[in-house]
């Protein structure tokens, strides 16, 4: 192709290619922050009190010393993603520090998303999008079915190292957002003497929810492999089942990121078994309460889309769910018989749906 004689044209091809390549390699970021993960790198300038040397980490990190300069480029893409920040000290050397980001990657910390960052960059997760091309050709019900053989829940409850992987990082990304919902949407739960968390992994937003409400009684509705061992407590048990089938009763039913694995059709099922375990506490308002992503492409910053179309393309990909707007959310809602439902805009990516039955 010819280039345009134009000079505002010739700079517009080439901001175009600059488009395309960062598209390209975008991947680098998210295997940079693998790498400084693995590493350890946001535990060693925690653990070192001060902004540290590119030496000083080199040494903390136990790093070939001919490997230094390598180490150097690593941080500085992580600083340009804004992982890190860079900083002078004395004699003007230069230095690096915790950002709020990192402090969220700190293994000790509480909220840590080290183990879901680890999870969703795994191979088993990046991989099956090599076979997006191949997948809308075939039959197979997703990518990761293409590529495995299998769903991703079929495999992950197969396969023992990355179901540790998988439920690990669910299990820091429940606390993340359980923390939230005790301390910002007290309301939600308030009132309620049962609860059932459907999908809800080793307990962890259970446990945090049955803490902060001592009168709450919680169960964890849970394949069998997942709480297989598990013990409950005095208000907190679980329950070995398929939600498809059945769900316990209870005045409220819970789901944190759980709608978003599932087709609609599986997804009214869904929510036709949650009308049917919290119809006898209708009179005392029972309802569904769900924890997802509400997709407004015209009223979310860019950013904030851009992750949740992202997130979107991830579901397509290694499950047969999807994100969801506020009028797909609706129409699930209305095919189950909810007639009224409230969203709660609290969670940054992801909102408090409560679903009503009146």
């Amino acid at each position: 192709m010819a280039l345009p004689n134009a000079v505002d044209s010739t700079q517009e091809l080439l901001n175009a290619q600059s488009h395309v390549w960062n598209l390209i390699f975008s991947y680098i970021s998210s295997m940079s922050l693998k790498s400084a993960i693995q590493l350890g790198i946001p535990d060693a300038i925690h653990k070192h009190n001060k902004p540290i040397t590119l030496s000083q980490l080199a040494d903390a990190l136990s790093i070939n010393k001919a490997k230094s300069p390598a180490l150097f480029r690593l941080m500085r893409i992580l600083v340009h993603s804004k992982i890190f920040d860079k900083v002078k000290i004395e004699h003007e050397e230069e230095a690096y520090s915790l950002t709020r980001a990192s402090r969220l990657l700190l293994r000790d910390e509480p909220l840590s998303f080290a183990p879901f960052a680890l999870a969703m960059i795994d191979p088993i997760i990046a991989d099956p999008f090599h076979n997006v091309t191949e997948w809308f050709k075939d039959e197979c019900t997703s990518p990761f079915s293409t590529r495995n053989g299998s769903g991703l829940f079929e495999f992950i409850g197969n396969d023992r190292v990355f179901n540790q992987v998988f439920n690990e990082g669910m299990a820091s990304d429940a606390r993340f957002v359980g923390s939230i919902l005790v301390e910002k949407c007290k309301h939600v739960f308030e009132g309620l003497t049962t609860l059932v968390d459907v999908g809800g992994g080793t307990g962890t937003v259970a446990k945090i929810v049955a803490d902060a409400f001592p009168g709450l009684k919680c169960a964890v509705l849970e394949l069998p492999y997942v709480v297989a061992g598990l013990e409950g407590s005095e208000n907190l048990r679980f329950v070995s089942g398929d939600m498809l089938e059945f769900i316990p009763p209870a005045d409220a039913v819970f789901f944190k990121w759980i709608f978003h694995d599932w087709s609609d059709e599986d997804c009214i099922k869904i929510l036709e078994r949650c009308k049917e375990a919290i119809f006898p506490s209708k009179e005392k308002g029972g309802k569904v309460i769900i924890v997802e992503m509400v997709v407004d492409c015209e009223k979310q910053e860019d950013e904030g889309i851009e992750t949740q179309l992202c997130m979107d393309m991830l579901m397509m990909t290694v499950t047969t769910g999807k994100e969801r707007s506020e009028k797909e959310w609706a129409k699930l809602f209305a095919a189950a018989g909810f007639p009224n439902y409230k969203i709660t805009p609290i969670l940054g990516l992801r909102s408090v749906i409560e679903v009503f039955l009146s």
